[in-house]
């Protein structure tokens, strides 16, 4: 398939939005002839997007000839409309973790479309594509609308108050963002501090989820030069991803001697985005602090371990290993040493598919 939908002319006296802005549409996809666009220019950013995604989904579930009102044809609707949901919800979190925020807005505008569809409007379903959609537009700085987009999704939250755990986190972290980008600091902690009572209710106090609470409320306490609470935050941050990444290398050793096991890290690629910004963001705050240094290089040695980068493991193991050896007895030497024989042992192993 193409990566570009050439433009296709729609009929005289036809009216249709556009996709992306729900201006006036003058435009048809061609392949799947149930998507409309306002200019080749709309058409394209949504192809990048996310429509090369979902397209062929588009052509059943937008076809009103082939729902043709069965009830037979409801289920199988319901449930292509959750495919999508899915589909965009995973897409836009992956070009947000890669600072793609232009591109992440056709997937996020989707999944809030696709969500409203599913689940109605103003209900408490809808606050994950609206917090999503947010973030995207935090990003290209439309604060206007993150803060309409907020306020959507703390009133839905407002109506449903057993909503659970989860979505107050997410929702105070979203609110802490946007108070931390327009100055109002008091009222970013604020949220923080609810972030991290919900999700430590939700997933624990050594949660690496609550851990993203305390980086965040870090940065808050920097901006507002209190040093002193922001050392002790980041030290919580090192502390917390290091007892869950020791635990997911020692998993992956233990299923490498398994024949049976599959070596794969239990986190996707958007936390191993996320994790490494922290733990880079620490290295360079902490840089003074030798013990610090050692944890925090282990960390980022074991989290490019756990994702085959051989090359940047190493780099890392071998920092942390001269930093621990100007520290006598430090506790995490052996550790350190056992790690770098094991990258060591793997880099020299032969490739099984060579090209």
């Amino acid at each position: 398939m193409d990566s570009k939908i050439y433009p296709l002319a729609l009929p005289k006296g036809t009216e249709k939005l556009c996709e992306l802005c729900s201006k006036r549409a003058y435009l048809q996809c061609p392949k799947c002839r149930v998507t409309f666009y306002c200019n080749e220019s709309h058409q394209q950013a949504d192809w990048v997007g996310i429509h090369k995604r979902i397209c062929q989904l588009l052509t059943y579930i937008r076809s009103e000839t082939m729902m043709s009102f069965h009830p037979e044809n409801h289920v199988e609707l319901q449930l292509q409309r959750e495919e999508l949901i899915e589909i965009c919800r995973l897409v836009a979190e992956s070009k947000l973790s890669e600072g793609k925020h232009q591109e992440a807005l056709p997937a996020a505008q989707f999944y809030l479309r696709c969500s409203k569809d599913v689940y109605g409007p103003a209900v408490v379903e809808l606050v994950p594509a609206y917090l999503l959609l947010a973030d995207a537009n935090i990003g290209m700085n439309n604060l206007s609308l993150v803060a309409e987009l907020l306020s959507q999704a703390e009133w839905a939250v407002l109506k449903t108050p057993d909503c659970g755990y989860a979505v107050h986190q997410r929702l105070h972290r979203s609110l802490g963002r946007l108070h931390t980008i327009t100055g109002e600091l008091d009222a970013a902690l604020f949220d923080f501090g609810n972030d991290i009572y919900f999700a430590s209710e939700e997933y624990g106090l050594d949660s690496v989820v609550t851990c993203g609470g305390y980086f965040l409320m870090a940065d808050v306490f920097v901006k507002m030069d209190n040093m002193a609470v922001a050392h002790s935050l980041y030290s919580e941050v090192t502390r917390i991803w290091h007892l869950y990444l020791t635990k997911l290398v020692q998993t992956q050793i233990e299923k490498a001697q398994d024949p049976d096991g599959v070596s794969e890290p239990s986190y996707d690629t958007v936390q191993r985005v996320e994790v490494d910004m922290m733990l880079r963001t620490v290295l360079e705050f902490k840089q003074n602090e030798s013990a610090q240094i050692v944890l925090v290089t282990h960390c980022l040695a074991m989290l490019w371990f756990l994702e085959g980068d051989h090359k940047k493991a190493l780099g890392f193991c071998s920092t942390a290993l001269e930093a621990s050896q100007l520290i006598p007895n430090h506790d995490l030497a052996e550790s350190i040493e056992s790690l770098l024989q094991l990258i060591q042992g793997q880099r020299k192993q032969p490739n099984p598919n060579p090209e």
